[in-house]
């Protein structure tokens, strides 16, 4: 899945069995929403984060109800959920939230962990 723009720019794979060439980063992340399972994030940089941000809201909104994940590579997402444990402590999110968040930094057990995830919708406005 990658915007025509980035496709001009960036190496797209050509080995690919399918490969989605969309107009935009918004119809990009819409169409991987909607063709996933569920989300991970590995370590990276500010459009990695925006991406997962984006899916986790959705999640607490109920517009899906797939596991959002991190593989926490070497504790690189330690500090992000040092503040999102902050966030709570802060009175600007729920608990049930970041109980909702799949961490990991073994990969097969992030997969298990995700495989035996069972949604749960806790009310964002209370």
């Amino acid at each position: 899945m990658i915007p025509q723009k980035l496709k001009a720019v960036e190496i797209a794979h050509d080995q690919l069995s399918e490969l989605h060439v969309v107009n935009t980063m918004h119809e990009r992340k819409s169409k991987m929403a909607e063709l996933a399972d569920g989300f991970v994030a590995l370590p990276g940089g500010a459009g990695t984060l925006e991406e997962w941000f984006e899916v986790f809201t959705w999640s607490q909104l109920g517009y899906h109800a797939k596991p959002c994940g991190l593989l926490n590579v070497n504790n690189f997402f330690d500090p992000l959920i040092t503040m999102l444990d902050h966030t709570i402590e802060q009175g600007f999110m729920n608990k049930d939230y970041r109980e909702m968040i799949i961490i990991s930094p073994d990969p097969k057990e992030l997969l298990e962990k995700i495989d035996s995830f069972s949604p749960s919708h806790a009310v964002k406005w209370t």
